[in-house]
């Protein structure tokens, strides 16, 4: 079969090469992929942001299913468009797909259905924003309602920080339209932690328990990132939190979600706080993460094609999918600057000296007019490395991190040191 995987970043080439893996593939394409893609797959120069595009691509090119990766093709309903087409597509709906689109829709649904999550309060007006910020105890966390690339959450610990955020969402605008609401939520304090599950809309497979860390920083220090690295199994998520997070949470929104004329299928990925009054929901994502799938998908060994389909098809009850018992460690490695302004175009050294068995995904990069291997994003690459244990997994990846160079290359140290906040 001809598969088609949408999107440029880490995420997605890891995903294309799981897919690749598969017996059933015989042609792979990414669009508009990067060159870690270009090495597996076919790189079609699309935008992810050009459904039309990206339909056509699909039908020219004969492909019979479609993985898309982003969160920004998702909520504008390429898999409702890829479907009028018939194209059959993993992923939520449009309208199922707001629950990452909209903190203010996933907010409400989990107050209306009982799903443990943090108070708060959503505003349209700035005035009245910041009456209410002068109110309230911190720190606070200031969300831009929208799609903001994983960086529209500011935690504040101050009043004068929680009104620099504000303004800079609701009226210099800097993630755009997604700051015309805002939400303003209490500071959960606990341990964060990734779930991720598969499901039909019916029937729900939770995966492997992640860990990810959003600060650029070592200690959780400086601004927040799309993500720095991630590990897998968190060592702190039991099979009994396992249970109580699938009850208390995963089941419930997909239940949700089926209540509210959405059903949800595809992958549903719940962001949590383990606190001490137990787990509580920071934000849904209505597709794999990034950079926990760099973490997830190297122990995963069910074919992947297998769960697009069987989640497609409704049949995911029939499927048993399988785990390695192994642990899995991701360096994100990023660019000079990021997550401000950095440069481009930055000579990648050291890819071919990455000893064997070591995993490196590819995010920001392209080939230049010379073939070579350049940065052309703010996270460059992944370098994920699998163990027996999480230590002997993280070991192997700062090792191989190490191998490779660019100007201005920069990432944390204290990935999945167990004693680190995450």
């Amino acid at each position: 079969m001809n598969v088609l995987v949408i999107g440029n970043g880490a995420r997605e080439h890891a995903l294309a090469w799981k897919i690749a893996r598969s017996p059933r593939v015989k042609n792979l394409f990414a669009a508009p992929g990067n060159a870690g893609t270009a090495k597996i797959a076919r790189n079609l120069r699309i935008s992810v942001e050009d459904i039309a595009a990206l339909v056509e691509a699909a039908k020219a090119n004969r492909i019979d299913l479609v993985m898309v990766g982003p969160e920004a093709p998702l909520t504008r309903g390429i898999v409702d468009a890829l479907g009028k087409a018939g194209v059959p597509a993993f992923g939520p709906s449009g309208a199922a797909a707001e629950i990452e689109g909209s903190k203010v829709f996933a907010k409400e649904l989990m107050r209306k259905y009982g799903i443990p999550t943090a108070r708060s309060a959503v505003f349209d007006s700035f005035e009245e924003a910041v009456r209410y910020i002068r109110t309230q105890p911190f720190p606070l966390v200031v969300k831009a309602d929208g799609l903001a690339a994983g960086k529209g959450v500011i935690i504040a610990a101050s009043q004068e920080e929680a009104l620099r955020a504000l303004s800079d969402i609701m009226q210099k605008k800097v993630f755009g339209s997604a700051g015309k609401r805002v939400l303003i939520e209490e500071c959960l304090v606990g341990r964060e932690a990734s779930l991720l599950a598969f499901t039909d809309g019916q029937t729900v497979v939770p995966m492997v328990p992640a860990c990810d860390y959003k600060r650029v920083f070592d200690g959780d220090r400086g601004p927040n990132t799309g993500g720095m690295g991630s590990y897998a199994p968190s060592e702190f998520f039991t099979e009994d939190l396992q249970r109580e997070v699938m009850e208390s949470v995963v089941k419930p929104a997909v239940r949700a979600m089926a209540q509210e004329g959405r059903p949800y299928r595809g992958v549903l990925y719940a962001g949590l706080m383990v606190t001490p009054a137990g787990p509580k929901v920071l934000e849904f994502n209505a597709r794999f993460g990034d950079p926990e799938t760099q973490a997830i998908i190297p122990l995963l060994r069910t074919d992947l094609v297998e769960i697009m389909e069987a989640v497609i098809e409704g049949k995911l009850d029939r499927l048993t999918i399988e785990w390695s018992n192994e642990a899995c460690v991701g360096v994100v490695l990023a660019s000079g600057g990021y997550p401000g302004s950095y440069r481009t175009g930055v000579p990648i050294e050291g890819l071919d000296r990455v000893e064997e068995g070591v995993l490196v995904f590819h995010a920001g990069t392209a080939l230049d007019d010379h073939g070579r291997t350049v940065t052309s994003g703010g996270r460059v690459l992944t370098v994920t490395a699998t163990g027996k244990t999480i230590a002997e997994a993280r070991a192997r990846a700062y090792a191989n991190a190490e191998r490779i160079t660019f100007e201005g290359c920069h990432y944390r140290k204290d990935i999945a040191m167990i004693k680190s906040p995450c």
